[in-house]
């Protein structure tokens, strides 16, 4: 089961890659800018105090407890970080290369306000949200621009903050050494190797999922559908070979296809099921665990996480059909010969 949510976790982490780079291409960066905001705003909307508290963060002093966060949050969902303390008012956290979000070769299309868009949407809201008006983000490094690394430090100031003060660049400053024995640590009995395995994929998930509303809610449904549509297709042919590997998946034909759609639906926490028979394999999955407390969507976000499959299906064995279907709490796979 560890080797589905990894590869949840590369194809969602792919996913919303790739979406990036196609609203960068297609659509310019203002409007990547605008999206990677939103969505990170969300994100932090949703995740920062609960997550505080699920890791036993919460009453630490601000500083370090938001980069506590930042560097236990990330490494969860599978992302290189450090981090550093210098007081209870200062403390860094760091992204060494390779960056998760821009994998690759991806980071050469990524611009530098679409990255620091990331930055004003979570890491300069946290004040806000812990009703710290002193509490600010200094960013000192961004691996787009160059540096090995994204980095910076959580500062609370002797004032209040404007909010564009909230976060800053200055790229001269230079991160301490992280001190290993110095990093939290999270308690094994709480978060045992199953616990952890699970979080990987839903960590990537969970960004797929903010991204459907968001997108939405930015572009409307035509566009969302005319973009995402194009990303999932191409994002699900790239990396069918890579996932279908860590599932085990090496034969062609409807049969190997449903197995791995089973594998990865089951790895998102979804219940299916697979029937086959000559020539023709069905996979039944009830509920959509990605949409979960979103609904009602627009059906252009279905129709654009069902190109995903679709686009792997085509790498899969392009003579062959693939029917996407949903109706009430059912979604319906089924594979056929032309």
């Amino acid at each position: 089961m560890a080797e589905g949510h990894r590869a949840v976790s590369v194809l969602y982490q792919a996913l919303l890659t790739g979406l990036v780079l196609t609203l960068v291409t297609r659509r310019g960066e203002d409007d990547a800018a605008a999206f990677v905001f939103r969505l990170f705003r969300r994100q932090h909307l949703e995740k920062f105090r609960p997550g505080l508290v699920k890791l036993g963060l919460d009453r630490l002093p601000h500083a370090v407890a938001c980069a506590q966060y930042h560097y236990l949050s990330n490494q969860l969902g599978g992302v290189k970080t450090e981090y550093a303390p210098e007081s209870d008012r200062k403390a860094w956290v760091r992204y060494p290369p390779p960056r998760w979000i821009w994998s690759g070769t991806a980071i050469c299309g990524i611009p530098s306000r679409v990255n620091a868009a990331m930055l004003h949407g979570w890491h300069g809201h946290n004040g806000v949200t812990l009703s710290n008006p002193r509490l600010g983000f200094v960013c000192t490094g961004q691996t787009v621009d160059g540096h090995p690394g994204l980095e910076g430090y959580y500062l609370e100031h002797d004032r209040d903050l404007a909010p564009e003060e909230r976060v800053r660049f200055a790229p001269g400053e230079d991160m301490p050494d992280a001190d290993p024995a110095r990093a939290p640590r999270l308690d094994p009995a709480v978060w045992p190797a199953e616990r952890l395995d699970t979080v990987v994929s839903r960590y990537a998930m969970e960004y797929v999922r903010t991204t459907l509303p968001v997108l939405l809610e930015l572009l409307g449904p035509a566009d969302t559908r005319r973009l995402l549509d194009h990303a999932a297709r191409l994002i699900g042919m790239q990396y069918l070979d890579e996932t279908a590997r860590l599932l085990g998946i090496t034969s062609s034909g409807p049969a190997a296809f449903a197995r791995y759609l089973a594998a990865l639906a089951a790895a998102q926490g979804e219940a299916v099921e697979v029937s086959r028979e000559p020539g023709r394999a069905r996979v039944r999955q009830k509920g959509w665990r990605l949409a979960r407390g979103l609904e009602p969507l627009d059906p252009a976000a279905f129709d654009a996480w069902a190109e995903l499959w679709h686009g792997a299906f085509a790498a899969h064995d392009r003579r062959l059909r693939l029917a996407v279907t949903r109706e009430a709490d059912i979604i319906d796979f089924v594979i056929t010969a032309r």
